[in-house]
């Protein structure tokens, strides 16, 4: 490329070009070739789409569960809500591919507990009948003031990247959040 060098002079109070010249080279003179492999990565990562967990939940929403009785969470599998997800930005002649995947999900159960989920759970089947969730569930032990629990999922992603340089490295974890309402009542029996 060719290259323009100016002199600068302060002339009131702002820089001035008063002469210059120009010169071809193969790289820049200024050692200036680009962003770095990490601001490539943050790139990368600004050009995801990464959401927070596509809820589902036994009972569904908009059903009634009961105390006593194993709840079922989970998310749907898309590479939006759980991954992998890859994207490249390229700079400079440098090209970094960041991978983003959840490393777990932490639900908020609204009655004070919290459980951590590092799969994304197994989607209920009424074959499953009473029992709990192999990998992700609760269990409520009180029906909650208003007949509802507000559920948060909060998930975290982890995104590593890598660079055609050789470099590698890990980009600060993103969490995204989703909510839903678990209706839960009591089955009581008079003899």
């Amino acid at each position: 490329a060719i290259y323009a060098f100016a002199c600068m002079a302060q002339v009131h109070a702002r820089p001035t070009p008063t002469d210059g010249f120009a010169r071809w080279s193969e790289t820049d003179p200024l050692g200036q070739t680009g962003p770095s492999a990490a601001e490539l990565a943050q790139r990368a990562l600004s050009m995801m789409r990464l959401d927070g967990a596509k809820i589902g939940s036994a009972p569904p929403a908009g059903s009634k569960g009961l105390i006593g009785m194993p709840v079922w969470l989970w998310t749907a599998q898309t590479p939006n809500t759980w991954g992998p997800l890859s994207t490249t930005a390229s700079a400079g002649g440098l090209s970094v591919t960041a991978t983003a995947h959840v490393k777990s999900i932490t639900w908020a159960m609204g009655d004070g507990t919290s459980v951590t989920c590092t799969k994304p759970g197994t989607p209920y089947e009424k074959s499953y009948g009473k029992q709990e969730s192999p990998d992700c569930g609760h269990t409520y032990t009180k029906v909650p003031a208003g007949g509802s629990y507000k559920v948060t999922a909060t998930s975290t992603w982890v995104i590593d990247w890598t660079a055609t340089n050789g470099e590698t490295g890990t980009l600060p974890n993103e969490t995204r959040t989703a909510g839903t309402a678990i209706n839960i009542g009591e089955l009581q029996v008079v003899n």
